[in-house]
């Protein structure tokens, strides 16, 4: 169990003081240890949801501000280089975040502590507890003062080689951010000569078809798929909630 000192030790490396320590405490709560321990009111999944729109939010108000003449697309694509489980496991490890979350034996002894999924988890659970106690401004700040190392390394372009990444990383990062599911292409058909095939083929969540492309090889028409499904994605913010999948 966490104690007091652990709890301050963790708002000396967030810089941020909890008006209410039950927050961050249930930001720190993972089901296995709820299961565990009924004495526990609640896990941090739902602070984990919440805290998903905030860290959005947060990044999108940043990116804005760092590049105002940007459009949509390209902002929505440095977001999803920047919000995905990678970046923000890494983030949650340079805190020591996994020494303070709360697990159940099971996932202590799996190595839980250095889950990416978990502490990417914990983090959104975290930055939703700093927004419920101190506001939104609060939570910015805190976005800002962790993803520095992003956000301000615009001399060396850092950002901006996001948008250079191929279509299909672009699709995978967006998808994995916002659903942590991956895309599936599927090949459809293919026409013409052994010399001069089209391949035509289709790119999927799940059982749903995001978009199709063709081209001259597998690979062209995958790329042309997955730069559909970027543009229809971006035409309509709410193709890929959840709730859908």
């Amino acid at each position: 169990m966490l104690q007091t000192t652990d709890l301050e030790k963790l708002q000396d490396q967030l810089g941020y003081r909890f008006q209410d320590r039950d927050l961050l405490f249930r930001a720190l709560v993972h089901r296995s240890f709820a299961f565990e321990n009924q004495d526990v009111a609640a896990d941090n999944e739902t602070l984990e949801f919440l805290g998903d729109s905030v860290l959005g939010l947060a990044i999108t108000h940043l990116l804005i501000e760092l590049f105002p003449d940007y459009d949509e697309g390209e902002l929505s694509r440095l977001r999803s280089s920047i919000v995905n489980e990678r970046e923000l496991a890494q983030i949650a490890s340079s805190i020591d975040l996994g020494d303070f979350l709360l697990l159940g034996k099971g996932e202590e002894l799996s190595g839980g502590r250095q889950k990416p999924s978990l502490l990417a988890n914990g983090l959104e659970a975290l930055l939703a507890a700093v927004y419920l106690d101190g506001g939104l401004d609060s939570s910015v700040r805190l976005v800002q003062k962790m993803f520095h190392s992003y956000l301000e390394q615009r001399e060396e372009d850092y950002l901006l080689k996001a948008l250079d990444k191929d279509y299909k990383t672009q699709l995978q990062e967006i998808t994995q951010a916002k659903l942590k599911l991956t895309p599936i292409y599927f090949l459809e058909a293919e026409e013409g000569p052994d010399h001069d095939k089209t391949f035509f083929m289709r790119v999927a969540i799940a059982d749903r078809v995001l978009a199709h492309g063709l081209g001259k090889s597998k690979k062209e028409a995958q790329q042309e798929a997955a730069q559909k499904a970027i543009a229809e994605i971006e035409k309509d913010s709410g193709l890929l909630h959840s709730d859908v999948f």
